[in-house]
């Protein structure tokens, strides 16, 4: 069977990379090796899709080049997405930091993504595994079990390691692989960090606070950190892991925009016992372990400045090490991927095989939480599928 461009996985970046050929006239078969549709979308954003993001810039992204990622989000920009949610009369909300969500459901993303496909008339096929794809004169041959297609460009839109549960493989870095392209380091992003059970985070399991967190090489961010029986979570910590390397510290500052010089100062002269002073601005449960493990817990007015501008210290910048994380199970996207050297930036085609492109996941991109990831999806897809 002959068609112009094959794209292989039916997610975010896929279907829009099949949109985006298929209505300008090429001919577009989309397979993807589940029977459902785009499960990422579905289960994104508590089941609303965060599909993206109006602070959209390249300093949000990740990645061995950190220009790469310009031409494409400049090629097809959020206020693009949001237009063609606006056409297909889907609600939606802003709720913090530019986030985008979907009033009612995820699924009208999904639906609209698929509606989009069918309006260039892309042929589907789902539930369909791939045998091999090898170079041919012409373009390529995809092998499915079922039949055998000979196509102009292939667009390789299969995601990464993160959240095998609903589907993800590595079949995109196999191809790269076996077409010569290189392949970035990979771990888990967007996940949350684990700690011994000998660390004092076992016991505050669901106790969540305000806090300015850093981590390895990346910014601060001043997001809620949640406490679970393995570590920590919440979306500062969710950020930072994106930049976290086995084995660095983390930087908590406890209370952002305070100063617990002052809140000492004042109570300093009281019978009133350290963690019960902290309790004003933290979670109580937290205060008294926190106390606990850094200090002995006596009256306020029995400590030495020294002992309290140490607890002050620690308070502005908690530092501690990660055991590790809980991994591609619990991780909402894969770092690294396909090496950006290896594509243009204005296409994301193969630079040394042509016709060949990757999108999505699979490369060498990754966006901080906040639809940054859903936004990389539709302008790296629509860019393949202009050129493919």
């Amino acid at each position: 069977m002959e068609t112009d461009v094959i794209v292989i996985g039916a997610g975010a970046a896929g279907m829009m990379a099949a949109a985006s050929a298929s209505q300008r006239g090429r001919g577009v078969t989309l397979i993807d090796h589940s029977e459902r549709l785009a499960e990422k979308i579905r289960i994104s954003g508590g089941g609303r899709c965060n599909f993206t993001n109006t602070q959209t810039t390249a300093e949000r992204y990740l990645s061995r080049n950190p220009h790469f990622c310009k031409s494409a989000l400049a090629q097809y920009t959020a206020q693009d997405f949001i237009d063609l949610v606006n056409r297909y009369g889907i609600a939606w909300h802003e709720k913090k930091l530019g986030q985008l969500f979907c009033d009612k459901s995820a699924q009208d993303i999904i639906d609209l993504l698929q509606a989009e496909c069918d309006l260039g008339g892309t042929v589907w096929r789902t539930g369909t595994a791939i045998q091999g794809i090898t170079k041919t004169n012409t373009g390529f041959q995809v092998d499915t079990l079922q039949e055998r297609w000979q196509c102009q460009s292939v667009i390789i839109a299969t995601g990464g390691l993160s959240i095998p549960p609903i589907g993800a493989t590595g079949f995109g870095y196999e191809i790269a692989k076996q077409f010569g392209l290189p392949i970035t380091p990979l771990a888990a992003a967007l996940v949350p960090l684990t700690f011994e059970p000998k660390d004092l985070f076992n016991e505050l399991a669901g106790v969540s606070l305000d806090c300015d967190a850093h981590g390895g090489e990346g910014p601060n961010f001043r997001e809620n950190v949640l406490f679970t029986h393995r570590g920590v979570s919440g979306p500062a910590i969710l950020q930072i892991s994106s930049y976290w390397r086995p084995g660095q510290e983390i930087a908590l500052d406890l209370l952002p925009g305070r100063d617990a010089h002052a809140l000492f100062e004042e109570a300093k002269r009281a019978d009133t016992l350290l963690p019960n002073v902290l309790a004003d601005w933290l979670p109580k449960r937290f205060a008294q372990a926190f106390c606990e493990a850094i200090v002995p817990i006596k009256p306020m007015k029995q400590y030495t400045v020294r002992e309290l501008d140490s607890v002050a210290q620690r308070l502005h910048n908690w530092r501690v090490v990660p055991s590790g994380s809980q991994g591609y199970k619990k991780a909402e996207v894969t770092r690294g991927g396909v090496d950006t050297d290896a594509l243009s930036s204005k296409t994301l085609m193969s630079k040394n095989v042509p016709g060949l492109f990757f999108v999505g996941e699979v490369v060498d991109v990754t966006g901080w939480l906040g639809g940054y990831n859903f936004q990389w999806a539709w302008s790296s897809g629509w860019v393949a599928g202009q050129y493919a």
